[in-house]
């Protein structure tokens, strides 16, 4: 029997086209939301008739492009190894669908569609998809009974079950423990999360097989170390400092935590944003400080690692800084949340990060391993980094601390996919 919430949700859902329409009038996000999905099934259906009938078809679902990377070993995996199959990729956030949408290994990139039971019924007849794979969270009830009762296999990936997670909740505790019972697999990324789906929601089906997102960091650390030693030259000698996805809030501390140190440490500042405006805002605001500094896109043979700051103004270069680093600082903590801590602790270096973490389990994780230190203000940071300085014994503990949490974790992959594989091979 379902619980009130599901059956609530079942009877209110066929509402929210007219809602959507009615408030995206004043609403942009929602307007936005609302054109983008304009035209889908069409445009879908164009596309899948486009590509030969597959042996067996993966629906990969992410609610944005943190969620898809952690998808992304598992789909390359299952590419090389089940012959036929093709992989389908739907997105909830605008950000994910337009920084993805030309994934080359997917036969269709879509949005989610808004969840109706129409909708889901008629998204699920045209998909046609022998496997659903859910990555993390983005649970809407209608496609997801939808897609059971295809008879698609469902897995849940990468999930998570905090202490005081909202599933726990008491209005909402019965609505995920009916749409978690859907699942035929649901793989987490600890075992305190899979033990907590086990005993607070009966999933017998639960299993840890860890964050895929620790393979992917460390196949791409393989290849950006190859680039790294085109970086490594420019800073002879220096130790180097990598600031990565800051924001304005972080930049505030980190310069002037640097600036005693700089005669020792090298500075790179890469930017969340590297838009012009917020670039010149970066480049204004060393200026006042009277540092100089050059961007990379017009950095010269004449660049001082000694005197320079290097504010980098393109994409695609912070996993070959964090490379050539002797210490990361991971920008967003001092906002909403840190960002991704795996990607310079898998390069062996210390992390530093300001306090809002709660979001990350790796950040958490790589603080009870000893590998991150938390900074409240500039002078913890300023402190933290007197202490990597000049104590080489310290900074080196301390990343080799970061290079074994990572690899302790990967495998998630492998145990993913081979899931997936059988099923596969149990259609065909």
């Amino acid at each position: 029997m379902a619980s009130f919430a599901l059956t609530a949700y079942r009877s209110l859902s066929p509402l929210l086209p007219a809602l959507l329409s009615m408030v995206s009038q004043w609403i942009p996000k929602l307007k936005t939301f609302a054109d983008a999905r304009s035209g889908l099934f069409p445009e879908l259906e164009a596309r899948l008739r486009a590509v030969p009938e597959p042996s067996s078809r993966l629906w990969v679902h992410a609610s944005s492009v943190g969620e898809f990377e952690q998808a992304r070993p598992v789909i390359a995996e299952l590419l090389q190894q089940v012959p036929g199959l093709d992989v389908v990729v739907s997105f909830f956030s605008d950000s994910g669908y337009e920084a993805r949408k030309s994934y080359p290994d997917a036969a269709a990139v879509f949005y989610l569609p808004l969840d109706t039971p129409d909708n889901a019924r008629k998204l699920v007849s045209l998909l046609k998809a022998d496997i659903f794979m859910l990555m993390r969270y983005d649970f809407w009830p209608n496609q997801l009974e939808a897609i059971k009762e295809s008879g698609a296999k469902m897995v849940l990936a990468a999930a998570a079950l905090p202490p005081g997670s909202p599933y726990l909740k008491p209005g909402l505790k019965g609505l995920y423990r009916d749409l978690f019972a859907m699942f035929d697999d649901i793989f987490t990324i600890d075992q305190p999360g899979c033990e907590a789906f086990q005993s607070a929601f009966g999933c017998l089906s639960a299993r840890k097989a860890g964050d895929p997102r620790f393979d992917q960091v460390y196949e791409r650390q393989k290849k950006s170390d190859d680039r790294a030693a085109k970086l490594k030259p420019l800073f002879p000698g220096r130790m180097v400092l990598v600031g990565g996805s800051t924001w304005e809030p972080d930049e505030a501390i980190l310069v002037p935590a640097w600036q005693p140190l700089r005669k020792k440490l090298s500075l790179v500042l890469v930017p969340h944003k590297v838009e012009g405006s917020n670039i010149d805002r970066i480049m204004e605001n060393l200026r006042q400080k009277k540092i100089p500094a050059v961007t990379i896109s017009s950095m010269d043979a004449a660049f001082d690692p000694e005197k320079q700051v290097l504010v980098v103004d393109q994409t695609g270069y912070l996993a070959e800084l964090y490379a050539i680093a002797s210490i990361a600082y991971v920008g967003g903590a001092f906002g909403i949340n840190v960002h991704n801590t795996i990607e310079p602790a898998v390069h062996g270096i210390p992390v530093l990060f300001g306090p809002r973490h709660g979001n990350s389990p790796e950040a958490a994780g790589l603080i009870e391993a000893g590998a991150a230190t938390v900074v409240n203000d500039q002078r913890e940071l300023q402190d933290a980094l007197e202490r990597f300085v000049t104590d080489p014994g310290y900074l080196k503990k301390s990343g080799a601390k970061a290079a074994a949490f990572v690899q302790e974790r990967l495998g998630a992959t492998a145990v993913i996919a081979m899931a997936i594989e059988q099923y596969c091979s149990s259609k065909n």
